[in-house]
């Protein structure tokens, strides 16, 4: 992990120790455990509650499934992990300290998330906040599609 990565996650871990301060909750090894794994992610990954257990139990953690789907919902609720809900796909968490804004691609076949951006949508948020009278302050786009045949990842042969 560079000195950048580790400065982001003392940053989280603060801002996280903050937040529990302020809510009058326990902070706990595991719970800053969580934060220790969810930035060590690539910035792009997403995980799911499963994944995240299995992750920390193959690098020895004792933390149990709820420990994680508790301290996750913490971790959305003050700003430092951003919770996606794609179609049929159990929910799934990314880092948000240094989240740009995004927008996603799901394949239908092999499940791959991929994200994009495109100034094209601030003019169409725009539009519709004059159409609507509105300030739009966010927005959440997901494409799904199939990948191109030679770039799925999961070809179902038949």
């Amino acid at each position: 992990m560079s000195m950048a990565e580790k400065s982001v996650v003392e940053k989280a871990k603060k801002i996280f120790e903050n937040f529990l301060n302020r809510q009058g909750s326990r902070k706990t090894p595991e719970r800053f455990s969580v934060i220790d794994e969810l930035y060590g992610l690539p910035q792009d990954e997403h995980i799911d509650v499963e994944g995240l257990f299995l992750l920390m139990r193959n690098k020895g953690y004792t933390i149990s499934r709820a420990t994680i789907y508790n301290t996750l919902d913490l971790l959305v609720e003050c700003g430092l992990a951003v919770k996606h809900q794609f179609k049929d796909k159990v929910a799934l968490y990314e880092q948000a300290l240094t989240y740009k804004h995004h927008d996603h691609h799901v394949c239908n076949q092999c499940r791959k998330i991929r994200e994009f951006s495109d100034d094209r949508l601030s003019l169409i948020k725009e539009a519709m906040g004059r159409e609507f009278q509105s300030a739009i302050s966010s927005h959440s786009l997901v494409l799904y599609g199939d990948c191109q045949i030679e770039n799925c990842e999961n070809l179902r042969i038949i």
